[in-house]
């Protein structure tokens, strides 16, 4: 069936399944989990809900699918920067950088991570491939933080976890939270010039506390 002619050509397998991937992910954060019509994403793609369950299983699948997806394109971006060939401070700036452009560039992955935290990472906790993509970026900032702690410009031994949850956090909130945000405060968050003092300024801040011994400042040892 994969190799079936549709609109007078041979189909290509790994292109349908990309495609549908693709408007899975405009679909699944647009609608949620539930509210997304597998028969509107096969008539987008110009296949067939059997075809989409022939790839993918089942709706809840092709979520999923469509969720690892979407990590491994982040951590795809990372492995490419080659961080280990750069100077630790410069190497974390660069992966802050990406981080901060690709959810800029990304709403969508903001908000399918935000739609499989309404459903407590149900969906999430069924993939092996999740929690393997996302030890690289954990590995990547360890690798930085011990070489700059090496080299003399770091002086604090950071968890890499909490490292990437703060520039994490940052860099998602001003996607998820930017309507919110900026309508209370009135602040357009995607005005040029605030971003780029954002990216700046969460750059800044974890360079800085790393830099800073731990128990520093006030009241330090």
């Amino acid at each position: 069936m994969a190799e079936r002619q549709m609109n007078g050509r041979k189909n290509d397998p790994a292109r349908t399944q990309e495609d549908i991937l693709e408007v899975a992910t405009e679909e699944f954060s647009t609608h949620g989990l539930a509210g997304a019509r597998v028969d509107q994403i096969a008539e987008r793609t110009r296949t067939s809900k059997r075809m989409i369950y022939y790839y993918f299983g089942s709706k809840e699948a092709l979520y999923l699918a469509v969720l690892e997806r979407s990590y491994r394109k982040i951590r795809t971006l990372e492995a490419d920067l080659e961080l280990a060939n750069l100077p630790p401070e410069q190497a974390l700036r660069t992966l802050i950088a990406t981080t901060f452009d690709h959810d800029e560039a990304n709403p969508d992955f903001v908000r399918l991570v935000s739609i499989e935290n309404i459903h407590h990472a149900a969906h999430m906790l069924r993939s092996e491939a999740i929690r393997e993509l996302n030890v690289s970026v954990i590995q990547t900032i360890d690798a930085i933080v011990q070489r700059g702690l090496a080299d003399g410009t770091f002086r604090r031994r950071a968890d890499p976890i909490d490292i990437h949850m703060l520039i994490s956090a940052f860099c998602f909130f001003r996607v998820s939270n930017r309507y919110t945000f900026g309508t209370i405060f009135r602040r357009d968050l995607s005005e040029p010039a605030t971003i780029g003092r954002h990216r700046t300024m969460i750059a800044d801040a974890v360079v800085s506390y790393l830099k800073e011994e731990e128990g520093g400042g006030r009241g330090g040892r």
